[in-house]
């Protein structure tokens, strides 16, 4: 049977938690899964927009369960802190790794950490908090991981041989590489949590396909766009863009579909829009050459081993 994401499993008594939860993808990420009936833990670097974010979903679905945590992802002490919090957690039936800068800064700017900041904030942040988090995740049977990966995969390419992009810094290049760096992080999770035994958790990777503002529903506080805006993005309606509602569609069902398994890649079914589909990654994603140089890089930058 085709997937319905507008019909979900039921996910009542499950536990989710969304970074970059206050808007764009992952607050419809977060209200879609608190419509099916779980609790949602909206983690975020502002908490004013995650608590509007919060109060939009209890306003839109009524009975929903969220709750919030402040999550700054580019500042690894801010990780540590919300991953000790997650370990406590009784269960986590989902870690979806959503937060991301989207629109890079023109010139190079670095994390508190010292790091590339789309790096840091895209990748690197998510890679700590899923190895933080990755006791409640194993004690909760059936739990995911689903990384956030982008259509720009398929656009541009890199090894990941150069991360802090210290004298070739191009605001394209840096996202181009956190969000290959994501998917490849997704699909080598999945690989060295079955070679270790955690093969109760499982790793996927999906990406939004051409998702922008002026397609989505307005929204208090959570989605306000300009007339003007709307206009200019409704005409790449031609180019097949849609609304950040229908790109969730990927990260839920990779979170929710009962058939789907670790290393699943979900994407639009149009590649730009549409309901969501299983599809072939790229190669560079699945490149275990890259994965290995990825892992023990970012090891030593949050200075911990992973597993």
């Amino acid at each position: 049977m085709s997937w319905n994401p507008r019909a979900l499993p039921d996910q009542s008594g499950k536990t989710f938690v969304v970074t970059g939860a206050n808007a764009g993808l992952g607050y419809f990420t977060s209200e879609q899964l608190a419509g099916a009936g779980a609790h949602v833990v909206l983690a975020c670097r502002n908490l004013a927009k995650a608590d509007a974010a919060a109060a939009a979903i209890r306003l839109r679905v009524p009975g929903a369960s969220v709750s919030v945590l402040q999550l700054d992802v580019a500042d690894l002490e801010s990780v540590r802190e919300v991953s000790e919090t997650l370990r406590a957690f009784p269960r986590l039936d989902g870690l979806i790794l959503n937060a991301g800068i989207v629109h890079p800064p023109r010139d190079r700017q670095v994390s508190l950490d010292g790091n590339e900041l789309v790096f840091a904030t895209n990748f690197l942040g998510h890679f700590a908090l899923t190895a933080g988090a990755l006791m409640a995740l194993r004690r909760t049977p059936g739990s995911r991981v689903v990384s956030l990966g982008s259509l720009i995969s398929r656009l541009m390419d890199s090894s990941l041989d150069d991360l802090q992009l210290a004298t070739t810094y191009n605001g394209w290049k840096a996202y181009a590489q956190s969000k290959i760096a994501m998917q490849v992080f997704g699909f080598e999770l999945d690989r060295r949590l079955r070679a270790n035994g955690a093969g109760m958790v499982q790793s996927l990777v999906a990406h939004p396909g051409y998702s922008i503002s002026g397609l989505t529903p307005g929204i208090r506080s959570v989605n306000e766009v300009s007339r003007g805006k709307r206009v200019i993005d409704g005409v790449q309606t031609v180019v097949g863009a849609q609304g950040k509602h229908h790109g969730a569609w990927s990260s839920v069902r990779a979170a929710t579909d009962p058939e789907a398994h670790g290393g699943d890649y979900f994407g639009p079914r149009l590649l730009v829009r549409g309901g969501p589909v299983r599809q072939p990654a790229t190669r560079t994603s699945r490149d275990r050459a890259v994965a290995s140089r990825l892992w023990e890089r970012a090891e030593t930058l949050i200075g911990d081993p992973f597993l």
